[in-house]
């Protein structure tokens, strides 16, 4: 088995073409791609073959291509990391996108990312057939046509799995933990027993009495390991001149971690069972946000200005909605969520900042040696 295994990816590696990175990546994915739209009709054919099936629901062609979509996911995504590691794996080369040689994504870093993966192709399929299954009301599916729409939805999948993991960089995986955040939560939100939910607050999903726990609760669990992955990638390439650059990327450093995890015990302690430690971590997950982002300029002497006033204005903008919310104008749900949304888009901006701060260090050095030469 393990020798079949090998004879396939030396096959893969012999098919993708020209050693050029766009050349590799896109044909090797196109391949995967393809792998798994022959599997997915081997497999969904004959087990729909004489049945009558629905859009979505039990049973269903949706069903399928979610579940399908999800073990597919995690698969493209391994095939993905391996598949495309380089020939050299020296500590002297960088590796996922990070600046510094040496640091690279560890193992609870990419289970969490596959995870997140699989849980968009999941929601994302599921999502996508009860549309259609509103826009073909009563329609049937017959057992060939079937196949051929599952197989395409995980051919899809594993394509764009793959070369998510082939080419991870900060802004990927960013792009990566919006989305998730976004289906997570509608998941929670559209499976909640209690309709009602929004006149408590947000953490009233993630309740032990509430039918969509589950997925509010391991949502902000795999967000928080993904954010502490993001903190790494933000703060690795950071320019740092003297002492004082290095403690305050230090500083920054660990503030997203605590982040991160303060988010991931927001979703291990639900509120009704933890009351005191769920609304510890999540108000210290404000005030270590808060921390940062007012101190960014003596943290990180070379951010931009701009962006400084960008996060003074959010953290003010938060301060406002708590003075609302103290005063009964607005309830507790939309003060969480718009403080969630918020942070979330500031830790995304922060990176790109990061990511410009970095290539404005390293051009300047570049023409400084130029002119020395």
């Amino acid at each position: 088995m393990r020798a079949l295994g090998e004879r396939i990816l030396q096959t893969l590696r012999q098919l993708r073409g020209p050693d050029t990175a766009p050349s590799v990546f896109e044909t090797t994915a196109l391949i995967v791609g393809t792998l798994f739209l022959l599997i997915g009709f081997a497999i969904a054919f004959p087990v729909f073959f004489g049945h009558e099936l629905s859009i979505s629901g039990t049973g269903s062609i949706g069903a399928a291509a979610a579940y399908g979509g999800a073990i597919t996911a995690v698969l493209s995504f391994a095939l993905g990391r391996f598949l495309m590691r380089p020939e050299i794996d020296s500590p002297d080369v960088p590796r996922d996108g990070f600046a510094v040689p040496g640091d690279r994504l560890r193992w609870y870093d990419l289970a969490a990312i596959a995870f997140a993966h699989a849980a968009i192709a999941y929601l994302g399929w599921s999502g996508i057939s009860k549309l259609l299954e509103l826009s073909f009301v009563g329609a049937p599916v017959f057992a060939f046509p079937g196949a051929i729409l599952v197989a395409v939805a995980i051919a899809l999948t594993a394509y764009v799995c793959f070369l998510s993991a082939a080419a991870l960089t900060p802004m990927s995986l960013s792009l990566v933990l919006a989305v998730f955040l976004v289906v997570g939560a509608f998941a929670a939100m559209l499976a909640s027993s209690d309709p009602h939910w929004w006149r408590d607050n947000l953490s009233a999903l993630g309740m032990s009495t509430n039918n969509g726990s589950i997925a509010f609760n391991v949502t902000l669990i795999i967000a928080g390991v993904m954010v502490t992955t993001i903190s790494r990638y933000a703060t690795a390439g950071l320019p740092v001149d003297d002492e004082h650059d290095r403690r305050g990327r230090t500083l920054v450093r660990a503030g997203l971690i605590l982040m991160g995890l303060f988010l991931a015990c927001v979703g291990i302690f639900p509120v009704d069972e933890f009351f005191v430690i769920h609304n510890t971590v999540a108000t210290g997950m404000a005030v270590v946000y808060a921390v940062v982002v007012v101190g960014l300029p003596w943290f990180l002497r070379g951010v931009p200005q701009v962006f400084v006033l960008f996060g003074w204005a959010y953290v003010v903008v938060i301060v406002v909605l708590a003075v609302l919310f103290a005063v009964g104008y607005y309830n507790l749900t939309a003060v969480e969520l718009i403080a969630a949304i918020l942070i979330f888009s500031w830790i995304i901006v922060f990176l790109r900042t990061a990511g410009s701060v970095r290539t404005a260090s390293r051009t300047a050095q570049a023409a400084t040696t130029s002119r020395v030469g």
